[in-house]
């Protein structure tokens, strides 16, 4: 089943924010492909360069989300004619986005002062885990180094267990990607008044430690512990956690303001009057042995209809299937079925120009005889003869 975002209002007939921005996509992986993801559901005209040969991840095509919205064109940078067809690309392009080692994509001749050198407007976005600079910058790397070093990763988990690792949402995704688009987004709003392209260097250290800003401003307060667990945002507080239910499941509590507390533990069948004071760190863990054994009480569900439409701040847990078919989401859009695939809907919502969903994730070199006609890049074509 395919999808079609809902039709722009009348007079605007738009793919999105960024319709007609052209961007090119050096084919990486991680937080690349999802920012260039990102920038191509929000309407842009994204062109990924493929190189011939299998996928480095070894996955299938056609079911990478990361990949959807974009066109593909193949082309060898190892042959004589790739690294000139690439900057051919660059020069009709307003962003380029590349995630290699530092130095790597110098060497391959499609650096920024090679591809600047033909169109100097062009916003050059270079996403790696250690930065363009620094010691560490020429070392390979994944999320999970990148968050620890930045001091997020031990911030995640129990006082008296391991750290927890946040899968790659907080490293790659928010820390990377969303900072590398926020970046080649702000460099084109400059490109565009002064005609001068940049360099912008999106290093997942970087936005992640940029990330706990929050943190940094409590820690000089002293109202935030540097460590694991004891806080008010990471578990350590009773009625900011996660709980176990008598059937295995888990409900999530969020009642930090005092009259959702107050209705958090109405609901829970416990008198506010009689517990000890939430204030008071030294209460935490009799408040934590209450609520434990209150929601050993019940099942996920018996919890979750009690709780639903109500402003106690309380959620079950759900799995990535659960979510699709949750009500609000479902009522939202928020998930959506597209080319056989559920998978998030383009985010954010826009008044006057939607993102949409119009292309199933680019097969490589699928779309090479199309971009090089819509971009008038013959290169494409003579680089495959």
């Amino acid at each position: 089943m395919s999808h079609h975002s809902p039709d722009p209002p009348p007079g605007r007939r738009t793919t999105g924010p960024l319709d007609g921005v052209r961007v090119v996509e050096l084919a990486g992986i991680g937080p690349g492909p999802f920012a260039a993801m990102l920038l191509a559901d929000l309407g842009a005209d994204v062109v990924r360069v493929d190189r011939p040969g299998p996928s480095p991840l070894g996955g299938d095509p056609a079911r990478d989300v990361t990949n959807r919205n974009k066109r593909s064109v193949l082309v060898d940078l190892k042959s004589p004619e790739g690294p000139g067809t690439v900057r051919a690309l660059a020069a009709r392009a307003e962003i380029l986005v590349e995630g290699y080692r530092p130095g790597v994509a110098e060497r391959l001749g499609v650096g920024p002062e090679e591809c600047m050198a033909g169109n100097p407007a062009l916003v050059y976005g270079r996403m790696t885990g250690w930065g363009q600079r620094g010691p560490l910058s020429s070392l390979a790397g994944h999320d999970i180094g990148y968050i620890a070093t930045a001091g997020a990763l031990s911030m995640i988990g129990t006082p008296d267990g391991p750290p927890v690792v946040p899968v790659n949402l907080l490293g790659d995704y928010a820390g990377g990607s969303l900072y590398l688009t926020t970046g080649v987004l702000a460099a084109l709003l400059t490109a565009r008044a002064t005609g001068r392209g940049q360099v912008v260097d999106a290093a997942i250290v970087d936005g992640t430690a940029h990330l706990t800003a929050m943190f940094w401003g409590m820690l000089a307060e002293g109202t935030w512990q540097d460590a694991r667990g004891r806080n008010l945002l990471d578990g350590g507080c009773p009625h900011y956690g996660v709980y176990e239910t008598a059937d295995g499941g888990w409900m999530a509590v969020g009642a930090l303001e005092p009259q959702f507390y107050t209705v958090f533990v109405s609901l829970l069948g416990l008198d506010g009057e009689e517990l000890p004071d939430r204030a008071d760190p030294r209460n935490w863990p009799e408040l934590r042995a209450v609520f434990t054994a209150r929601f050993k009480n019940a099942t996920r569900a018996e919890w979750t209809a009690l709780f639903e439409d109500t402003d106690a701040c309380v959620a079950p847990v759900l799995s990535l299937h659960e979510a699709a078919g949750h009500r609000h989401l479902t009522g939202r859009g928020t998930y959506t079925q597209a080319y056989g695939i559920t998978q998030p809907a383009p985010a954010p919502r826009f008044s006057d120009t939607p993102g949409t969903l119009r292309l199933p994730p680019a097969a490589p070199g699928a779309h090479t005889p199309d971009v090089a006609r819509d971009w008038d890049v013959p290169e494409l074509i003579e680089d495959h003869r």
